[in-house]
């Protein structure tokens, strides 16, 4: 008996998982845009939250990336506010950093998926604050432009329907690193995001420190934000889509309104 209900458990959790997993997802002309967000793997722990994935690096204690896919309705969704219940994920198998590799170390906590992308759901907001999805940015970047890039990628959203993003800190060796647990502290920090409805891309690379350009000025095409990183993102668009909308460089067909 023991064993027909630790497998229906296991059934269930399944299904879940692939429920939640392609909740947004859309069929279009014969393609499911289900995973459109996720990039490459190279063998780090992956984990899927309800409103994200994420692929862990133990070595910086933070996530090589951080995935999800925003829309229309969840940017004009404000039903949970900010909890800021920082702490640390329990599905990642080797732990997280936490609240003493911060504290006075002079970097803010930043989201890498931002809590401000998370007001539509109760449990999005509470698992944003997991620190599986933070980066030590500097307080000029993460109250900045950085900040700035986030309320664009939501105006954005409302105006294009549905966004595919990933984002994260440029991992490497010799990075600074801050608290007991070694946190790395990141040069530079990413962002991609992808139209597919309207097929377009842009990506972002933003240097951790106060920033005073304009938005526009730190969008860079996604081939090269694949060669600062080394991360082949949106791997599961067909193959002649990503290939011209990764090397895209006119941002005109972005409306930049920040």
């Amino acid at each position: 008996m023991k064993n027909k209900t630790f497998k229906l458990i296991a059934v269930l959790i399944i299904i879940s998982q692939l429920s939640t997993s392609c909740r947004k997802a859309k069929l279009i002309d014969g393609f499911t845009t289900n995973n459109l967000e996720i990039p490459s793997t190279n063998g780090n722990q992956i984990v899927k939250h309800f409103a994200y994935t994420l692929q862990y690096n133990e070595e910086h204690e933070q996530a090589d990336w951080v995935a999800y896919v925003l829309t229309r309705d969840e940017v004009l969704s404000d039903s949970f506010p900010r909890t800021d219940d920082f702490r640390e994920d329990p599905e990642i198998i080797s732990q997280t950093a936490n609240s003493a590799d911060y504290s006075g170390s002079g970097y803010d906590r930043g989201h890498l998926a931002p809590a401000g992308d998370m007001k539509w759901s109760e449990t999005a907001m509470s698992e944003s604050f997991y620190y599986s999805n933070m980066s030590p940015q500097t307080p000029g970047l993460n109250r900045g432009k950085w900040e700035t890039l986030e309320s664009q990628v939501r105006t954005w959203a409302d105006n294009y329907g549905t966004l595919y993003i990933a984002t994260g800190g440029v991992l490497k060796s010799g990075l600074t690193t801050i608290g007991a647990n070694k946190v790395s502290v990141p040069q530079m920090y990413y962002k991609v995001i992808l139209d597919y409805d309207n097929q377009k891309a842009i990506g972002f690379i933003m240097k951790n420190m106060s920033l005073t350009n304009s938005l526009i000025s730190y969008s860079v095409s996604v081939d090269s934000v694949e060669a600062v990183t080394g991360i082949d993102f949106f791997p599961n668009l067909p193959d002649v889509i990503e290939t011209t909308v990764e090397k895209e460089t006119n941002f005109s067909k972005w409306n930049f309104s920040k």
